[in-house]
C-alpha cells in the first residue's frame, strides 16, 4: 500500500479539488481508501457524497467540573487558572438552564457567590483540581468532535468534525489517519489517499507522518510561493518525498514560472500545472470531482499528474 498525502501551505489553493480528482482517477485502476484529515474544515465529503456507516465521539481532552456541594467559593481555582476560565458568578442561583457555565456552590467568596467554569476556555490542564483545598473539582472527559467511517463511490472514506473552539486537532487527525490505514491494510488496498489540512502546524505533522509521498498544491501568488516554501520545509524535515502542483497557473504565468524555477533549483519536481476553469466550480456544485464531470483541459492535466505520481513510486 502506498500512502499519498495532499497538502498545501495555505488554504484555498484547490487541495481538495485535486484530492477528489485523484481519488476518482486512482479508483478506476486500483483499490483505494480515502481520509479527510482537514478536521477543522472537512469538505471532501461534499464532493464525494459518501454514505455514513459509523459515527463515533472523539474525546481529545478534559474539562473542569465543580461540585456545588463541596465548593466553598474560596476563589483559589480562579487564581491558579492561567487561562482565565474560572470566575465568580454573582448572579442569582440557580442560573437559567440556557447558561453554559459549570456551577459551584457553598458559602463565602463574592456576594451571592458561585463559581463558574467556561468549558470552551478551559484547557483541561488540571491546575484548579490540584489546587482546590476541598477537592471540589473533577476533571472530566468531554467530546471534542466526532469521526466517521463512510462509503464513497470510490471506496471507504474516513473523516471527522472537530467542534468549534476545541483543541487536539492533531490527535483527531492521527485517529482518522490510523483508522484509514487499518482499513486499507485489512482490504489490501493499493493506495491510501489523504486530503490533509492546510498550514504547517500539528495537524499537518500528524497528516504527513508515515507518508510515502506528499503532493503540495500551490497557487501562483506571493502568499502561495511563501507558504509552499514553509510546507516543503516540513516535508523535508520528516524526510517525505515531495512533489508540487501549481493550480490555476495561467492566472499569473510569471509567478507560476518563478515557482517552477525555484522548485527546479531545489530539486523538487513540478508534476502539474492546472489551468483555471470555471467548470471546476460547476463540478463542485454538482458534488463531483472535475475528472468525473468533464474531459476538459483541467481533467487532462490531472490525469498527467496522476500518471507522474505513479511513476514516482516506480522510481523508489
Amino acid at each position: 500500500m502506498r500512502q499519498i498525502v495532499i497538502l498545501s501551505g495555505k488554504g484555498g489553493t484547490g487541495k481538495t479539488t485535486v484530492a477528489a480528482a485523484l481519488a476518482h482517477l486512482a479508483a478506476q485502476e486500483a483499490s483505494i481508501v480515502m481520509a479527510d484529515a482537514d478536521v477543522d474544515a472537512a469538505n471532501l465529503e461534499l464532493v464525494l457524497a459518501p454514505t455514513k456507516l459509523e459515527e463515533h465521539d472523539f474525546t481529545g481532552g478534559k474539562v473542569a467540573v465543580i461540585d456545588p456541594e463541596l465548593c466553598t467559593v474560596c476563589d483559589t481555582c480562579a487564581e491558579v487558572c492561567r487561562f482565565e476560565a474560572i470566575s465568580p458568578h454573582p448572579t442569582p442561583w440557580p442560573p437559567p438552564l440556557s447558561q453554559r457555565w459549570e456551577r459551584g456552590g457553598g458559602g463565602g467568596g463574592a456576594a451571592g457567590g458561585r463559581v463558574r467554569v467556561d468549558p470552551i476556555t478551559c484547557e483541561g490542564c488540571g491546575a484548579c483540581a490540584y489546587a482546590c483545598p476541598v477537592e471540589a473539582i473533577e476533571m472530566r472527559e468531554q467530546a471534542d468532535g466526532r469521526w466517521f467511517r463512510s462509503q464513497a463511490r470510490y471506496g471507504p472514506l474516513l473523516h471527522a468534525h472537530l467542534f468549534a473552539g476545541r483543541g487536539n486537532s492533531g490527535k483527531l487527525v492521527t485517529l482518522v489517519k490510523n483508522r484509514a490505514r487499518e482499513i486499507a491494510m485489512e482490504e489490501c488496498a493499493d493506495y491510501l489517499l489523504v486530503d490533509g489540512p492546510p498550514g504547517i502546524g500539528c495537524p499537518v505533522i500528524a497528516a504527513i507522518s508515515g507518508a510515502d509521498l506528499t503532493l503540495l498544491v500551490t497557487e501562483p501568488t506571493v502568499a502561495g510561493a511563501h507558504d509552499l516554501e514553509r510546507i516543503l520545509g516540513v516535508a523535508r524535515h520528516f524526510r517525505v518525498q515531495a512533489v508540487v502542483c501549481i493550480n490555476k497557473y495561467d492566472l499569473n504565468p510569471a509567478k507560476a514560472e518563478e515557482i517552477a524555477s525555484w522548485c527546479a533549483e531545489g530539486g523538487v519536481p513540478v508534476v502539474g500545472r492546472i489551468p483555471f476553469d470555471q467548470t471546476v466550480t460547476q463540478a463542485m456544485v454538482q458534488g463531483k470531482p472535475i475528472t468525473e464531470h468533464s474531459d476538459g483541459a483541467v481533467t487532462e492535466e490531472l490525469r498527467r499528474v496522476w500518471a507522474r505520481l505513479k511513476a514516482r513510486f516506480d522510481l523508489c
